[in-house]
Formats: C-alpha cells, sequence, structure tokens
C-alpha cells in the first residue's frame, strides 16, 4: 500500500488516491461499477463517488473492499491478535504453581 502521509498532503488528496486505486482494484477483478455495487450491497453512486474521491462513508469502502476481496489493505492498522490484559492474567494464574506449604516433621 502506498504511504500516504509522505505522497500527500490534503485529505482530498488522499480521498483521491483511495478512489484511484479502488477503481483499479475493481477493473482488476473484470467488474463494472454496477456489479461492485451488487457485491458490496451498495448503491452504484456509492461506487462512483469512492472511484472519485468524493464524500465517501467509510462503511462504503469497506463493504466495497470485501467485495473485491481485499480486506488485508486494511491489516496496517488493525490491531495485533494478542490476549487481552485480562486472558494474560488468566493463563499465568493457570501456569502458577500452587504455593506450597511448609510442614515441620514429625506432624
Amino acid at each position: 500500500m502506498t504511504d500516504f502521509t509522505s505522497t500527500f498532503s490534503t485529505l482530498d488528496e488522499w480521498e483521491q488516491q483511495i478512489g484511484t486505486a479502488i477503481r483499479q482494484l475493481r477493473i482488476e477483478a473484470e467488474l463494472d461499477q454496477a456489479e461492485l455495487a451488487v457485491r458490496a450491497n451498495v448503491s452504484r453512486s456509492a461506487v462512483q463517488s469512492l472511484e472519485r474521491g468524493k464524500g465517501s462513508r467509510l462503511q462504503t469502502l469497506l463493504a466495497v473492499l470485501r467485495a473485491l476481496d481485499r480486506t488485508d489493505a486494511l491489516d496496517a492498522i488493525m490491531p495485533p491478535d494478542s490476549p487481552t490484559p485480562l486472558q494474560v492474567l488468566a493463563a499465568s494464574r493457570r501456569t502458577a504453581a500452587a504455593p506450597q506449604r511448609y510442614r515441620k516433621p514429625g506432624r
């Protein structure tokens, strides 16, 4: 993916570049805008707006990426798959040895 922070200076430029990338992915998938709209369960005008970089919703972008089977494009911003702090605590308690009691000899 493109490093947007070093390439583009305005949000409009970012939207334009994302729109261009979505259009390219659609063309590579050999879909027209209407077919992609049906697969993404959005309107054709929503796909057009997204590709033009004009006023698209995040929900539209996510639906289109899913329809294009390109949710991997979001990997860089997704939190890592790691256990929650409570899961770590529970696991450490399960693996910790129970404290041993000391018994005096002869008792």
